[in-house]
């Protein structure tokens, strides 16, 4: 057998290999259709890995023709293999005979949970639920299967059945998770990456860095002033993304979101009033927060205590956490306030 016989026989030899070690990746990837239940209720859940950022839709339903569908979005750590993901937005709900109830608790939810592979055809996502806007309201479990085809059709679909011949493209991704959503999703990137949209940054010092642990649990909270504390315990808080805790500081840069008009804002800490009268500018104003004194959950609050010349309050946040940057634009007004929560997927039961 002369050479170049040879080199074409083991050319489909190593076609075959790629081929068996592209559909064994895919079998492994938290992309795709997970169905079991949350908090005791069933559920399905259609993930999408776009980087390090998760995407899809939920459902959580009691047959075909009663159900409650929600935008999601999260977060999954490939090296750990936490995953995060919320209830972003109910974009539909369908039911017969009243208000669909699910569960005890029909708000949306968060859930932490580890992606396990026993096998190469076994998947699973265990893990736990809170209500999205207040993390002391446990839902329960979760414990969902990867399974070959959904109960629901929709969108995703196409995404998932095309994930690894071609559909993985970001902008496809990001053009079928704006199906059905005005609000704009926060955007994470590598911390390389230039912020788009957003304020630009540049290599002068931040205007203002403040570095404050939070106080310890068994510390008494000092009292707030009384016209922001009101502001604080009156208004609803809401859920605008979450930042996973992957490294030993967290650094907050909070910036005016559009023009400059004035906006003022105050931030919460698990409850407890860290700074007040912050204006907002172009250049940033910092907080750096120690990983070791935070909790295993965390809510950080940004209060308005004015809305500016051009209403409502809004700000963009850049959270720099190791190696990774996020980006999420906060809203608030008189009647409600922008919450982050703050996690440590591997300290949260």
């Amino acid at each position: 057998m002369n050479k170049r016989s040879g080199s074409q026989l083991f050319r489909p030899f190593l076609l075959l290999s790629f081929l068996f070690s592209t559909l064994f990746a895919g079998a492994q990837t938290i992309t795709g259709v997970w169905r079991g239940k949350i908090k005791g209720s069933q559920a399905e859940v259609k993930i999408v890995k776009s980087g390090d950022e998760l995407v899809g839709v939920a459902y959580y339903y009691q047959n075909k023709t009663r159900y409650k569908r929600y935008s999601i979005k999260g977060h999954f750590d490939p090296e750990t293999n936490s995953v995060i993901w919320w209830d972003e937005m109910l974009l539909e709900e369908q039911g017969k005979r009243g208000p669909l109830q699910i569960g005890s608790d029909p708000s949306a939810q968060m859930m932490v949970a580890d992606f396990n592979c026993p096998g190469a055809d076994e998947m699973y996502l265990d893990g736990t639920s809170t209500e999205r806007d207040n993390k002391a309201r446990s839902n329960g479990t979760v414990h969902l299967e990867k399974m070959a085809n959904p109960v629901f059709r929709d969108e995703w679909d196409f995404i998932i059945d095309n994930y690894f011949v071609g559909a993985n493209d970001p902008q496809l991704i990001d053009s079928i998770s704006q199906f059905g959503i005005t609000a704009k999703i926060p955007v994470e990137k590598p911390l390389e990456s230039a912020s788009v949209g957003g304020p630009s940054e540049t290599v002068s010092p931040p205007v203002v860095t403040a570095t404050l642990p939070p106080p310890a649990a068994s510390r008494p909270a000092a009292p707030a002033p009384d016209i922001i504390a009101r502001k604080f315990t009156s208004r609803k808080n809401v859920l605008q993304t979450v930042i996973p805790i992957t490294a030993k500081t967290i650094e907050l840069r909070f910036y005016d979101n559009a023009q400059v008009d004035g906006d003022s804002i105050a931030l919460f800490l698990n409850g407890q009033l860290l700074f007040k009268n912050i204006r907002l500018t172009d250049q940033p104003y910092t907080v750096t927060l120690n990983a070791a004194d935070l909790a295993a959950d965390n809510e950080l609050v940004m209060v308005a205590e004015n809305l500016g010349s051009i209403p409502p309050n809004t700000s963009y946040m850049v959270a720099i956490v190791g190696n990774k940057r996020y980006e999420a634009r906060l809203f608030a007004n008189e009647q409600s306030s922008a919450m982050i929560r703050i996690v440590d997927p591997k300290k949260v039961e």
